[in-house]
């Protein structure tokens, strides 16, 4: 799946205005973006030990959220895209990130997931990951560039 550019700069600056926790949403197949909720902080404070990730590590979905995605299935424009950032880290697809996405082995959704890379507040960049082979794989690779004070994004595969 490629991103459009229009897509990717939304999700950018959403990962840009939530900095320095994570931002999560999605992105439907006619590349519409929906910002999520990111509960994880709710999540911490009710129980720091069964959740000992706030929203700086990790993201959790409101149940509106959960419930948009799964319903979005059954429309014309089902979501194709999970899309999260990480502060300060880089954009890979993190132990957590892999076990959110799976069940007993499977994925649990028939998406794509973006992985975008936000540092001191600033989106770099982000990679596409997709379950290929039994496991998540990078297939597309985008960079942030700003050049006369707009935001470019050349795509690299």
């Amino acid at each position: 799946m490629l991103l459009a550019h229009r897509s990717l700069a939304e999700l950018f600056s959403h990962a840009e205005a939530q900095y320095p926790e994570e931002c999560c949403g999605f992105v439907l197949s006619d590349g519409a973006v929906r910002a999520a909720t990111n509960i994880q902080n709710d999540l911490h404070r009710a129980d720091p030990h069964r959740y000992p990730r706030d929203a700086r590590r990790g993201y959790t979905m409101s149940i509106d959220d959960v419930r948009f995605l799964e319903r979005s299935f059954a429309t014309r424009t089902p979501a194709a895209v999970i899309y999260h950032s990480h502060p300060d880290v880089g954009a890979y697809f993190s132990d957590e990130d892999r076990d959110k996405a799976l069940f007993a082995g499977a994925p649990v959704y028939p998406v794509s997931y973006l992985v975008i890379d936000v540092r001191d507040g600033r989106a770099l960049g982000a990679v596409l990951f997709s379950f290929l082979d039994g496991e998540f794989r990078p297939i597309q690779k985008f960079t942030v560039e700003i050049r006369n004070g707009q935001m470019e994004i050349p795509c690299q595969s």
